[in-house]
């Protein structure tokens, strides 16, 4: 059977031609009735067609995933706002030279962040070792969402390997552009949070997660409650950073309280090491050593 999907179509050349003069131009495209549907960005953007929007962000990494034979995922969620050691250290140096003590105080707690940011990196550079021993269907991409910090950190660990990596960016109102590690047949960009948030789970074999802010606690309560109201399958949930984790949630009181069952605390592990939280991962799933 014709396909009917080649984009050099003469039945399509006219109305990409359009969308691409108007993109050029700077000038709004104007109303036209007789436009193509899917070709057609303010019929798209209606409020009606919020619906077909959902679906197309769905399926576009699905397809695209699926296609490259991605399968499993291990999600690594943290602030954006961590820095690498050396960059750290280099704001510190200017910072002192500079005898400003509110930025040298900054900079000093962007050096104690920083080691974050190793320890993310340092994980995955560890599940992308594992994966040059594994056959294709076995192996664990790393995922995360594509921006900077822990996420930039993540895909640079796999990237340092030579290893594909996935990156889930999210478009805001002062426009987060993905980090340059990401490996670009695996870069996405969302919309939607919901959407972006649906595509982590998907996947997902593990869940990773460093100190973060109001989206990272967003990212990692989702999580737990799918996995606690079996809404989503049980997978392994790491907490790097102890101390941070326990001073911020006391976990303990949701059980006193009686809000949570005791048993929803073995939903998560603490850890403050790469080599830690890939064991406990290994051990949820009874793999073999290096494996």
């Amino acid at each position: 059977m014709e396909s009917n999907t080649d984009l050099r179509d003469t039945r399509l050349a006219h109305s990409w031609q359009e969308l691409y003069e108007a993109n050029a131009s700077g000038l709004p495209l104007t109303p036209d009735a007789y436009r193509l549907a899917f070709t057609d960005p303010e019929f798209l953007q209606r409020p009606e067609t919020r619906g077909i929007r959902f679906q197309l962000e769905l399926l576009k990494p699905e397809l695209s995933l699926a296609e490259q034979g991605i399968e499993h995922t291990i999600v690594v969620y943290g602030s954006a706002r961590f820095v690498d050691p050396e960059q750290a250290q280099q704001e510190l140096d200017q910072a002192r030279a500079s005898c400003d003590a509110s930025a040298t105080a900054l900079a000093e707690r962007a050096v104690r962040n920083a080691r974050y940011y190793q320890l993310a990196r340092e994980f995955a550079r560890v599940i992308a070792r594992r994966n040059k021993h594994c056959d294709a269907c076995e192996r664990l991409y790393i995922c995360t969402g594509g921006g900077p910090g822990i996420m930039e950190a993540a895909n640079r660990g796999a990237h340092d390997e030579g290893e594909p990596n996935i990156g889930l960016n999210i478009t805001l109102p002062h426009e987060q552009h993905c980090n340059p590690y990401i490996t670009p047949q695996l870069s996405f960009k969302f919309h939607y949070f919901a959407l972006r948030k649906m595509h982590f789970m998907m996947r997902a074999k593990a869940l990773v997660v460093f100190p973060g802010g109001f989206g990272t606690l967003d990212e990692l309560f989702e999580v737990l409650t799918l996995v606690q109201t079996g809404k989503a399958r049980p997978v392994p949930i790491v907490l790097f950073g102890k101390d941070f984790w326990q001073r911020l949630i006391n976990f303990d009181a949701l059980v006193e309280q009686g809000t949570i069952s005791a048993d929803d605390l073995k939903l998560f592990h603490y850890s403050d090491d790469a080599a830690d939280a890939w064991a406990y991962i290994k051990a949820f799933y009874r793999l073999r050593n290096g494996n």
